[in-house]
């Protein structure tokens, strides 16, 4: 008798060699004893003691030769393994296995084992028997992971073999280098018996089983086992079949151009899997922006990938691929469970290359019919174009950025090696950070050493030794890509992209990553033609969920890579032409003086003006822009009875353009919406004007409809922010939007009406201005300041021919652009701030233009007529390039004053703060928009008033006058020049109300009264005094006709409701308050009181100081509180009953009126609304005491 208990040696069934690779690609990474044993069937294990087996090889000899002679067929044993199953260990682990589902199989092996145990030791107990085939091990049976891998095992092709003999396996130690132990060890055969009853002693299996420790393998090598035969599509068979590519004689790829894409489609993580996403991702690799001759895909699972090539569209578009689908009964799964896999129209062979981490390595693919001819005398060769998918180990630790240095060096060390001269192509996802805040903000958390930093930052230059240039990089100067650093062409925005932010998490680094990436060396083969990503559908998903929304198809941007074959892959930045050139005018770096230079200083001035949005603004924005989208693109209750997942839904893009799309807003600044659809504007806003009634509960109100040349517009109010919403009808736009903003101005889908692409260029203009500017917050800072200077200075005002918000970041975004490309290096906003003004001061806006030159490079599509157009600030789409259409003689002599004033200004500033405020003024924001008024009032002897007057009417209507009368007042400026041109003009933006003795702020709320102020100066200080009297007589006869045609457009004129006026005054007639409501712009920042009861002119010659006079308005009579502030104390104060409260008020009509508090109207879109100017008194009922009376002064409320 002979004990079975050894675990040194074993009894067992092995399949043929040709069926080993499918199992053991699985294997190789999730069985632990892969390389110490072979795929096999365990028939006895533990088996016999190693000295023991001479004898036992007889016995079973004996035993096969006996069960052969019974007949029956004893000895013929086939087996199947087509099902998987699982061990559930004690430890928590768990063991995969694969066995034959036939109980047939199974019974004859048991029977075999049990003839075989009872001949080695008569009389013992025969246990229990599960034939198996180990392939892996699971740590928890109720993790996604272990039921993706049961899946995983599950999906390998039947092994099926006829068994015709035993394998006998004994143990060898085996002793690594450098180890003083036996640290491993491995199942070697020992001898084979077979059924026909022989055995032998050799066999070449011993060969084949090696030890797989990573310490022993190089650094790079072909993964022999990884590496399987590509797969096309058979259309006889309709299956996919492996192919070698030598086989095949066919040529798909045009011979001047290849095109590469890289997009990783997000794997599923959950248990099991959804395919929600994989409709959107196919339509996503199929949309006109993926369309490619090569498409590699990381995070490939094993569903993705049998649905992505069981959809024809895309086996049309892409015959071959480097894996078969999984679901395909032949075909192995995919190895692990986030793969790369390689799609083409081009024939290709492909190899595996691994890296030192199991699931690390990288496709290799080399093309049949792409390549360069290389003649070496009479020797001619053809070297493939290489291309090596990747996808790098992801995070930002020291171990992971060590992880993806290796992992690059070795893989650029196996191309060297291998390819050497092969024109070669990296793709994929890098997952390299390349936000410096993400590494700095590592660094403070201490998630990296500053050793960590030093080997990420180290990259480019591996790639650029290496000869491998970014396609991104050399596409984006003078591109939309621009010319820029850090976040920018991001291809994981989490601040965009809903399934990034879900990934990252609440408290994540939320800061875009340009984790996606193509590097090429071209070897004068391959030329960089474009790049653009792609990736932006949003689709909804769940069709039968009303309450389904629109998501990305990935969490990642797609990019693609047009490639010129056979031209020098020198990367040249496209040099403008003679044309351009001769119009550029050079910008030159001035540096801030010791005093402006401070890290940081511009930010802290801005802060202490509160012009920088504080994060609950922020929010409160993002939650009413979201609101307002909510609203528009969701039907309201009963506005359609056909079921929505049966009814097509039309795109419908709603998108924030202007200050808040650059976010260079302010907290007083509006919100600009466009919504670009299929429908008519008339339709639109019919529908959408039904929807925003709908939810008026919400914090939604329309103030008023404008209608302009421009086309409709609604003015809304939601959260309290005001919103401007205008639409574009360009349903083909919105199908293809955003990646049609990469598309170029040639491309048909811009072959639309004027007024159509007019609307489009506020969108086109920020997608190009944010994708193209070196640092987007140097230059939103940049921006921000500028604008608060030009509010300061009177020409923040683009309706009255000064600069606009447009006009502000294209002027900024110009200089930040050239000085990088001129530098080389990046600018601090101190410095651009100083180069932006001294450039300008000098500059000729005359007979110079400004514009882009790295986007304008070839021609400028623009002929300037310097009468009609004295300022040129040129934007960047059609239809109208010149954004300063507005602007007049007049206004461009302003603009280039205030330019020269704040060059010398920012010589001599100690701070930002004085450069805004003055030396002696306050750093306050009041203090700010206050001295360049007084500037203004003590400038000119005379002025233009216009005074314009309304009553009786509704805020809307009041609105709707002053802001016609603004849009005729740029017709004045323009006239007086023509009539007058001895005469300079100079508008003052905002407007002015007078100053009443004894009333205070409660005069806000009468019916309005105000005036515009024009200075008036002579253009030639030389002028006699016959030109100067001629002039002011065409002043006033322009003036003249102003008034006749103001009063006579019976459309927005009403005599008996409205009124105006304009005359010439001198400035010691002044007594002005700037007005503190602004309609025709983003609303002022504060009421800023300037009370001149003196002659202004004289203000500076006798010496008397602004605030003395401000000394003596500060010791009149107190002011009464305002009406709506009693009005709110008693609605609110809990100690105060608002139902023992009327309101006295005077009826146009009826005279003295009283209403119940709580029945009082604030709501000025009110039917019943009464404008709290007409407010008597309080009056408590209980005790019939007045509280507070508004002609006697009296308050007892406060």
């Amino acid at each position: 008798s002979i004990s079975t208990t050894s675990y040194d040696t074993a009894l067992c069934i092995i399949p043929p060699k040709r069926l080993w690779p499918s199992v053991d690609r699985l294997r190789t990474l999730y069985d632990k004893a892969y390389g110490k044993w072979p795929p096999h069937v365990n028939l006895i294990y533990p088996f016999v003691r190693p000295e023991a087996l001479p004898m036992a090889a007889e016995i079973i000899q004996s035993t096969l030769s006996q069960r052969q002679q019974d007949g029956n067929n004893n000895n013929e044993i086939r087996l199947s393994l087509d099902t998987v199953d699982v061990f559930t260990h004690k430890k928590h682990d768990n063991t995969i296995f694969l066995c034959d589902g036939d109980h047939k199989h199974r019974s004859q092996l048991t029977k075999l084992r049990k003839d075989i145990l009872r001949a080695l030791s008569p009389g013992q107990q025969i246990g229990n028997y599960q034939m198996h085939m180990t392939v892996a091990q699971s740590e928890d049976a109720a993790s996604s992971a272990h039921k993706f891998l049961v899946d995983k095992v599950g999906l390998l092709p039947s092994i099926e073999w006829e068994v015709d003999q035993l394998y006998i396996l004994v143990r060898e130690r085996i002793q690594l280098p450098g180890s003083n132990s036996n640290a491993t060890s491995r199942m070697k055969l020992w001898g084979t018996i077979s059924f026909s009853g022989s055995s032998d002693g050799s066999s070449e299996l011993s060969q084949t089983t090696t030890t797989t420790n990573m310490l022993l393998l190089p650094s790079a090598k072909k993964d022999q086992l990884q590496t399987n035969t590509p797969y096309y599509f058979e259309e006889e068979t309709n299956l996919w079949v492996p192919f070698s590519p030598s086989d095949l004689n066919t040529t798909t790829t045009s011979d001047k151009t290849l095109t590469i894409a890289s997009y990783n489609v997000l794997a599923e993580f959950t248990h099991p899997p959804s395919s929600a996403r994989h409709s959107l991702l196919i339509n996503t690799i199929l949309s006109a922006g993926a369309h490619a001759d090569v498409l590699v895909l990381q995070e490939v699972t094993d569903t993705f990938l049998s649905s992505l090539l069981a959809d024809k569209r895309v086996r049309d578009t892409y015959p071959f691929t480097s894996h078969g689908p999984p679901a395909q009964p032949d075909v192995d799964p995919l190895p692990s469970l986030l793969n790369i896999v390689v799609l083409s129209r081009v024939a290709f062979g492909w190899e595996y290359v691994s890296f030192r981490r199991k699931h690390k390595g990288a496709v290799v693919v080399t093309f049949k019919d792409v390549g360069k001819h290389v003649e070496k005398g009479e020797d001619r060769s053809f070297l493939p174009v290489v291309l090596a998918a990747v996808h790098l180990s992801h995070g930002l630790t020291d171990g992971a950025v060590a992880a993806k240095k290796i992992e690059i060096q070795t893989l650029l060390g196996y191309l060297e090696a291998t390819y050497p001269g092969h024109p070669r192509v990296v793709a994929g996802d890098f997952n390299i950070t390349s936000s410096s805040r993400s590494v700095e903000a590592a660094v403070e958390r201490k998630s990296i050493s500053a050793v960590a930093k030093g080997h990420l930052e180290s990259l480019d230059g591996v790639f650029a030794d290496a000869g491998l240039v970014d396609a991104w990089a050399v596409t984006r100067v003078g591109g939309r890509g621009g010319y820029s650093y850090d976040d920018q062409g991001a291809t994981y925005n989490p601040r965009v992209n809903e399934l990034a932010a879900a990934a990252v998490g609440s408290g994540g680094n939320m800061r875009p990553q340009r984790y996606d990436r193509i590097l090429v060396r071209g070897e004068d083969f391959l030329t960089i033609a474009k790049f653009n990503q792609f990736g932006f559908l949003k689709e909804r998903l769940g069709v039968d969920s009303e309450d389904a929304t629109t998501t990305y198809a990935s969490d990642h941007w797609g990019v693609r890579c047009l490639l010129r074959l056979g031209m020098t892959t020198t990367p040249t930045v496209t040099k403008p032409s003679e044309e351009i050139t001769n119009l550029i005018v050079p910008v030159n770096l001035k540096q801030a003086t010791a005093s402006l230079a401070t890290p940081g200083a511009v930010n802290e001035c801005l802060s202490s003006l509160n012009v920088l949005p504080t994060s609950e603004e922020i929010a409160m924005r993002k939650t009413a822009l979201t609101l307002l989208k909510h609203t528009i693109l969701s039907p309201s209750p009963g506005e359609s009875t056909v079921p929505s997942a049966t009814r097509a839904q039309p795109t419908i893009i709603v998108i924030p353009v202007g200050s808040y799309a650059l976010s260079v807003w302010t907290a007083a600044s509006d919100m600009d919406v466009l919504c670009i659809g299929p429908f008519s504007a008339r339709t639109f806003f019919a529908l959408a004007t039904r929807r925003l009634r709908k939810a008026a509960t919400q914090n939604i109100k329309i103030l008023r409809r404008v209608k302009a040349n421009s086309g409709t517009m609604l003015e809304l109010q939601v959260m309290g922010i005001k919103m401007d919403l205008q639409y574009c009808p360009a349903g083909g736009v919105a199908q293809r939007w955003p990646e049609v903003l990469t598309t170029p101005v040639s491309d048909p889908i811009w072959m639309l009406a004027t007024a159509t692409l007019a609307k489009l260029k506020a969108a086109r203009d920020v997608d190009y201005l944010v994708h193209s500017v070196p640092d987007l917050a140097v230059f939103r800072l940049a921006s921000r300041f500028v604008k608060t200077w030009a509010r300061a200075r009177g020409i923040y005002a683009a309706r009255f021919g000064f600069l606009g918000g447009i006009q502000i970041v294209l002027l900024v975004a110009r200089v930040y652009k050239m000085l990088v490309r001129e530098t080389g290096q990046e600018v601090s906003v101190e410095d651009l701030l100083v180069t932006f003004f001294d450039h300008y001061a000098s500059f000729d806006w005359e007979h110079q233009l400004v514009f882009d030159p790295l986007f304008h490079t070839q021609r400028l599509p623009f002929r300037r007529a310097t009468a009609r157009e004295p300022l040129a600030i040129l934007g960047y789409f059609p239809p109208t390039l010149n954004t300063s259409q507005a602007a007049s003689m007049n206004s461009a002599r302003t603009i280039k004053e205030e330019f020269e004033r704040a060059a010398g200004a920012v010589d001599d500033a100690g701070s930002w703060t004085s450069f805004l405020c003055g030396d002696g003024g306050e750093p306050t924001a009041a203090a700010v928009y206050t001295a360049g008024a007084i500037d203004f009032l003590a400038a000119y002897k005379s002025y233009v008033k216009i005074d314009v007057q309304y009553w009786g009417l509704s805020p809307a209507k009041g609105a709707q006058f002053v802001g016609w009368l603004e849009s005729r007042c740029v017709a004045l400026l323009v006239n007086l020049h023509r009539r007058a041109p001895g005469v300079y003009a100079r508008m003052w933006f905002a407007r002015f109300v007078e100053v009443v003795d004894g009333k205070g702020e409660e005069e806000e709320e009468r019916d309005y009264q105000g005036c515009y102020l024009i200075g008036l100066d002579k253009s030639d200080q030389n002028m006699e005094r016959e030109e100067l009297k001629v002039a002011l007589g065409a002043l006033q006869g322009a003036l003249a006709r102003f008034e006749e045609q103001i009063r006579g457009d019976e459309k927005y004129f009403d005599a008996k409701s409205c009124w105006m006026g304009a005359s010439v005054e001198d400035s010691e007639e002044d007594s002005e308050d700037e007005d503190s409501e602004d309609y025709g712009v983003e609303g002022a920042q504060a009421v800023m009181c300037i009370n001149k009861r003196k002659k202004v002119g004289n203000t500076k010659k006798k010496g008397k100081k602004l605030s003395q006079e401000q000394q003596h308005q500060e010791q009149s009579t107190p002011k009464l509180r305002m009406a709506t502030d009693v009005l709110n104390r008693i609605r609110w104060d809990p100690e105060m009953d608002s139902g023992d409260y009327v309101v006295g008020y005077e009826d146009r009509f009826l005279g003295a009126q009283e209403r119940a508090l709580d029945e009082w109207k604030t709501e000025k879109t009110d039917e019943e609304f009464i404008p709290q100017h007409r407010i008597l008194y309080f009056k408590r009922l209980s005790t019939g005491e007045t509280v507070w009376d508004r002609g006697l002064r009296m308050d007892t409320v406060f």
